[in-house]
């Protein structure tokens, strides 16, 4: 099999076919490729640079619902499909299937935004017979990923609940949600929002390539600490933990989320389904192939012998010793530093519908 060479900015090294194709690419040597000082090792050279596409789509729903037990919210927006951050490991890459596109670079490169997301929002909402839950931006891909800043869909959504005094959760990993932070602290004040920074290591060489069009981890502890300083109530999500990676950073990411001001904290074993395996072992054995065995071997005993396990109560965590040793140390460092104290809970009793969204005229 020929060494490929990664595509700069891109996390995927490569572009397969999704599951649901009748025909498959596979790269081969043909013999005409270059060859080492050697004459023995060939080398597939770096794919073309790939430009980020963006189509527009209009959304006919916007609130999406699930019955997970392993999350603690019922109903959800995603402004965009596919994700420019392009973080390896996302386990949203193989819905990228289901538009007939790769998960690997294609996930990364063709974007679809849903252009008319506010205005369908506001219709869900002022439906009479809807009831207010909370919401969670950023369950499937990040509403803060580059093309927002341009494209600024997320922040329309935020706006049409502001006016419904309705509770949204968020999770990212863009620090370019400072951007929306006087919307974000007036929502706070009614008790209607909470942020989760994700951050998953703190070694930038780990991050260039594991996340690479995402926000540094030292921006992202920044804008946790913009955001505490604003009042926004702020947590960290320590995901994905990758045994003999980047677990050790767990005590660390910890303890600097909490002196930034983070009031509580979770943490997402590796989740490795579908399409998402092979693209990440792909990307193992290049990037750390002395650790990519070990790696996988740790992976797997915490998986039941299997590379994922999708079991409701067992994906996000685990089993077996390591995965038992994992909680531990996440539990006790908590304690050390604070976080978890309190339970907090948003609050659906100031939600109206604004009079302008009324669907019947008013009698004067």
């Amino acid at each position: 099999m020929p060494r490929i060479t990664p595509v700069k900015g891109r996390g995927s090294l490569s572009n397969h076919n999704s599951r649901f194709e009748a025909l498959r690419r596979d790269h081969f040597d043909d013999g005409w490729q270059d060859h080492g000082s050697d004459g023995c090792e060939s080398t597939v050279g770096p794919l073309p640079r790939l430009s980020t596409t963006v189509s527009m789509e209009a959304a006919r729903s916007i609130i999406s619902h699930n019955s997970s037990p392993d999350i603690q919210f019922d109903q959800s927006i995603n402004p965009y499909r596919g994700c420019e951050h392009g973080c390896i490991y996302c386990y949203a890459r193989p819905t990228h299937a289901y538009l007939n596109h790769s998960p690997g670079l294609d996930f990364e490169t063709r974007l679809y935004a849903k252009g008319n997301a506010a205005e369908i929002l506001r219709k869900e909402l002022s439906r009479p017979a809807y009831r207010p839950a909370m919401i969670a931006l950023g369950s499937n891909t990040d509403p803060y990923q580059p093309i927002e800043r341009r494209l600024g869909i997320t922040a329309s959504v935020l706006q049409v609940l502001d006016d419904f005094n309705h509770p949204v959760g968020i999770t990212t990993k863009s620090a370019s949600i400072v951007r929306d932070i006087d919307l974000l602290s007036r929502m706070a004040s009614r008790n209607l929002v909470r942020v989760f920074m994700s951050i998953g290591t703190l070694d930038r060489d780990i991050a260039r390539t594991l996340e690479p069009r995402a926000s540094t981890p030292g921006a992202r502890m920044e804008a946790i600490r913009r955001l505490s300083d604003a009042g926004i109530p702020t947590g960290v999500i320590v995901a994905p933990v990758i045994p003999a990676l980047n677990d050790h950073d767990i005590e660390n990411i910890l303890q600097q989320a909490s002196e930034a001001g983070a009031v509580d904290a979770h943490y997402v074993l590796l989740r490795l389904p579908l399409e998402v395996a092979p693209l990440f072992e792909e990307w193992l054995n290049h990037h750390y192939p002395l650790k990519a065995a070990h790696v996988m071997s740790l992976l797997r005993q915490m998986r039941g012998g299997k590379t994922y396990d999708p079991a409701f109560r067992q994906r996000m965590r685990g089993t077996g010793v390591f995965a038992e040793l994992l909680a531990q140390r996440f539990r006790k460092a908590c304690v050390r530093m604070a976080l978890n104290q309190r339970r907090f809970s948003l609050s659906t009793a100031a939600f109206k519908r604004p009079q302008s969204s009324a669907p019947q005229l008013s009698l004067f």
